[in-house]
């Protein structure tokens, strides 16, 4: 038995939506420009890449560093909607190593993949980076941009056809180019070109590039691999009918999978003359069309946190254009939430807890994903009350039936600053153990061993 409940409704900037009821958007930093990527290095903070060449750290407090991590603007071009600063990934060993991996357009519109590493400020990298391939961009656009690294330690590479529309060089569907593919290298060598070509890939000693680990992509402009299971998800953007998410589970295979692009657009045919079997072709696990507004897939992340149950093991999606926010369960069933205006998702991030965000890039915030069932008062499943009390961050929780044993209290990073263990059936007065203004998650727990969820807010 799992149930939910609210005690006040924190909406600065929460917005409740029509067809799935339980998807909002709680604002939790502004001030950024054009942010266009988040990730975690193993702790609670958020770095938030921007465009313009700035690496900035979001606190989990909410307050951003004044100082960047990384600036390297003077060394990207940021002419055209899809060129500049965009990607980030921390070395699996970055707690030991200092290493991290950016994703940029040069000043000739080339993408670069490069290593930095951190100074002796855990706040602040060295400004030196090293290069480890610059791949020619034929066109502005469809420049990919995410990296990650897979369950493998091994670091994953988005890239787009080259641009253009139509693919006109046919690049997706050549193996001896790395545009409109899914890269795979080994950054664990020290040595130029400071990376190495994992044996399993699927070219290696035969014809094609050894770098390659799948074709056929348009713009993987983000994609992202469940944390716990190691399955692979990967939003590819359209080019004119439909957009789609591609899954792939794990173990993730070294066969050199093709994507189809483009010999098809999602399940439909694009241009497939020359093109092998579809047979031989992954085809999309859910797609949608270019219809009321829609335009451009923006990839996310399945969530993996403990706030918020109902989303447990849900994919979450977006469009840029059109700002809805869809999930989707193992089954292939998709929610799509109402429009959150005046935004434009360009970007999900994942906390150290498997928390979820939302980046704005036209507002410059980064809003926290939650579920607003657990916002309304009058939810039928609630056999309990929370009141505020007189005391400033002290509660009242009543019951006629449950008996809690604990209430846990975590804080918006997930992080668990106090248990308390009531003692009265019918009324508890809590108390939390901080009154800094903000908002608390409870996780109560019943005698029966039932979970229930609650917020407070600290005025």
């Amino acid at each position: 038995m799992e149930k939910k409940y609210i005690f006040t409704l924190f909406l600065t900037c929460t917005f409740i939506l029509s067809k799935a009821q339980n998807i909002g958007l709680q604002s939790f930093a502004t001030g950024f420009s054009n942010p266009l990527a988040i990730a975690h290095a193993g702790d609670s903070r958020l770095f938030v890449v921007q465009k313009g060449g700035l690496i900035r750290i979001l606190n989990a407090n909410g307050t951003i560093n004044p100082t960047p991590f990384l600036n390297i603007s003077s060394l990207i071009s940021t002419s055209g909607n899809e060129r500049g600063l965009l990607g980030l990934a921390f070395h699996p060993n970055y707690a030991t190593n200092g290493f991290f991996f950016i994703n940029y357009t040069n000043l000739s519109g080339n993408t670069v993949i490069a290593r930095y590493s951190v100074s002796g400020n855990p706040n602040i990298a060295n400004t030196n980076g090293s290069i480890l391939m610059t791949i020619t961009q034929p066109y502005s656009n469809h420049n990919g941009g995410t990296i990650k690294f897979g369950p493998d330690g091994f670091l994953y590479i988005g890239m787009g056809d080259g641009g253009s529309a139509g693919d006109p060089q046919n690049f997706a569907q050549n193996i001896n180019q790395n545009l409109g593919k899914m890269l795979r290298i080994n950054v664990d060598s020290n040595v130029a070109p400071f990376y190495t070509i994992p044996p399993s890939n699927p070219f290696v000693g035969i014809a094609g590039n050894d770098e390659i680990w799948a074709i056929g992509l348009r713009n993987p402009w983000k994609f992202s691999f469940n944390r716990l299971t190691g399955d692979l998800w990967i939003a590819d953007v359209g080019q004119s009918a439909v957009e789609e998410v591609n899954r792939v589970l794990s173990p993730l295979p070294n066969t050199g999978l093709n994507f189809g692009w483009r010999c098809y657009e999602g399940n439909s045919v694009y241009l497939n003359s020359g093109c092998v079997p579809a047979s031989s072709m992954v085809f999309p696990f859910t797609q949608y069309p270019r219809s009321g507004g829609a335009c451009s897939v923006t990839g996310g992340y399945v969530y993996t946190g403990s706030i918020y149950p109902n989303f447990q093991n849900k994919y979450f999606y977006a469009d840029y254009c059109d700002n809805r926010i869809r999930m989707i369960d193992s089954n292939g069933t998709v929610m799509t939430s109402a429009a959150f205006s005046g935004n434009n998702i360009a970007s999900f991030g994942e906390d150290v807890t498997g928390e979820l965000y939302v980046v704005g890039i036209s507002s410059g915030t980064v809003f926290k994903l939650i579920d607003t069932t657990l916002s309304s008062s009058n939810f039928q499943e609630n056999t309990f009350t929370i009141t505020s009390s007189s005391t400033r961050g002290s509660f009242i929780i009543k019951s006629e039936t449950i008996i809690f044993s604990s209430i846990t209290v975590f804080d918006v990073s997930g992080k668990k600053i106090q248990i308390l263990k009531p003692s009265n059936k019918f009324e508890n007065n809590i108390g939390l153990s901080t009154t800094v203004s903000g908002v608390y998650f409870l996780r109560l727990q019943d005698t029966n061993g039932a979970t229930y969820h609650s917020k407070v807010v600290v005025n």
